[in-house]
């Protein structure tokens, strides 16, 4: 299938605007995708026909709700691959995902001492919730490094796994180098050792498809806004034979089976990891996202993000002072860079007067920053709506701003 990208624009609305007087060139969507109107009409559509708190209502509205809810989960089910539907928790995002699980498995599977394996390129929500674990449960946290083309060895992580390695936590792609990690081959190690795996989604479930009984993971997590679905709703996926073992992450409505002061007993699947009102209306949004996704077909996204990943590289590179921080072979369609001396928030700034937004900072991943000796970057990242003559219009505006700055040469980064 051949990806109109023309007519695909033409569902995203807010492109067609203009900042500063200039086309706007939407270049951030690693941090946030924009929401085509088939996503935005179904909020809508929720909102003024079928809107109605679900699970618990006997009346119409609230059973139309409910279905729509729960059709929402098995789309999401349907879309992961996951062998049944009650293994999708919906939550508030990839970060209440993970803290999530950090929580409840921390809670019931470990002790002090025991290990938890992260990488280096983590984003802080893959940090931090381990982070607070360790101060309440007394785990230990294990780094794998990457390498200077921002890939991590399977022989450093087999050499950390100890007999004391509970969990495996690692990000599919990476949100600052791109970096594709080898999850399938990570996962089979890790269960060569019966270790779990956790994965983070956040940058990848938009890019590549990716199907969790083929790889085999025990969790995975992403967040609907970076795909092009609404704000605020997220997915946990887990094998269920975890989620049975796993306690509760929060108490309230919903996640009950029975309620005294004496006891409690907890609900049955999905429903256990899902305390109080849900978002309904963002659920079914997601899954008209996920549906929108489909239509075009994902591979065709691959390809085309791929191609646009490629040229994007061949003309930033052309650039007197351009350092890109990330060069591995196996990687999706986002580029960290920096030019000569020039600060990444002033090149930022400049940029948006040209009307392009891109990510500048940190990205959540100040560990990784320390490893690259930078305080921060700017990063362009790609999603299908772009289009190789907003590269062009990147680079001859990096250019303008490298001029500015009287850059002329490779600098310190060479």
């Amino acid at each position: 299938m051949y990806l109109n990208i023309e007519e695909i624009r033409k569902d995203f609305p807010i492109l067609s605007q203009k900042v500063y007087g200039n086309p706007l060139v939407y270049l951030d969507n690693g941090a946030t995708t924009q929401k085509p109107y088939q996503v935005i009409r179904k909020m809508e559509e929720v909102y003024s026909t079928i809107n109605a708190n679900i699970h618990r209502g006997v009346h119409h509205l609230s059973q139309l709700a409910t279905e729509s809810h729960e059709n929402a989960r098995k789309t999401v089910q349907k879309y992961l691959n996951a062998c049944n539907s009650n293994e999708i928790i919906f939550t508030r995002g990839t970060t209440e995902s993970i803290n999530l699980i950090a929580s409840s498995f921390c809670r019931s599977q470990c002790r002090p001492g025991d290990e938890i394996i992260i990488t280096s390129m983590e984003h802080h929500s893959n940090i931090v919730p381990w982070q607070l674990q360790k101060d309440i449960t007394g785990i230990e946290l294990k780094i794998i490094p990457v390498n200077e083309k921002g890939e991590i060895s399977l022989e450093n992580l087999e050499k950390q796994i100890t007999s004391k390695t509970k969990l495996i936590s690692l990000v599919h792609v990476s949100n600052v180098l791109g970096t594709i990690n080898p999850v399938a081959k990570v996962i089979q190690l890790a269960h060569q050792h019966d270790v779990p795996v956790l994965i983070d989604a956040a940058q990848s479930v938009q890019h590549i498809s990716v199907d969790v009984q083929a790889l085999e993971c025990d969790f995975l997590v992403f967040s609907s806004h970076k795909i092009y679905g609404p704000t605020g709703i997220g997915v946990l996926y887990g094998k269920e034979k975890w989620l049975d073992k796993l306690p509760p992450y929060q108490g309230g409505g919903e996640m009950i089976a029975s309620v005294s002061f004496e006891k409690t007993t907890y609900n049955s699947l999905p429903f256990k990891f899902e305390a109080g009102t849900p978002d309904y209306v963002g659920s079914t949004a997601l899954a008209e996202a996920l549906n929108y996704i489909n239509t075009l077909g994902l591979e065709n996204i691959n390809q085309y993000e791929n191609e646009l990943l490629t040229y994007a590289t061949g003309k930033l590179m052309q650039i007197d002072g351009m350092k890109i921080f990330g060069t591995s072979s196996l990687k999706s369609s986002v580029i960290s860079f920096l030019v000569g001396d020039i600060h990444h928030y002033d090149m930022g700034m400049l940029l948006d007067r040209m009307g392009i937004a891109v990510r500048t900072g940190h990205h959540c991943a100040q560990p990784l920053m320390e490893i690259l000796g930078v305080e921060g970057t700017v990063r362009a990242s790609f999603a299908f709506y772009n289009t190789k003559e907003e590269i062009d219009f990147l680079a001859e505006s990096i250019k303008k701003v490298a001029k500015m700055f009287h850059v002329t040469t490779i600098s310190k980064y060479r």
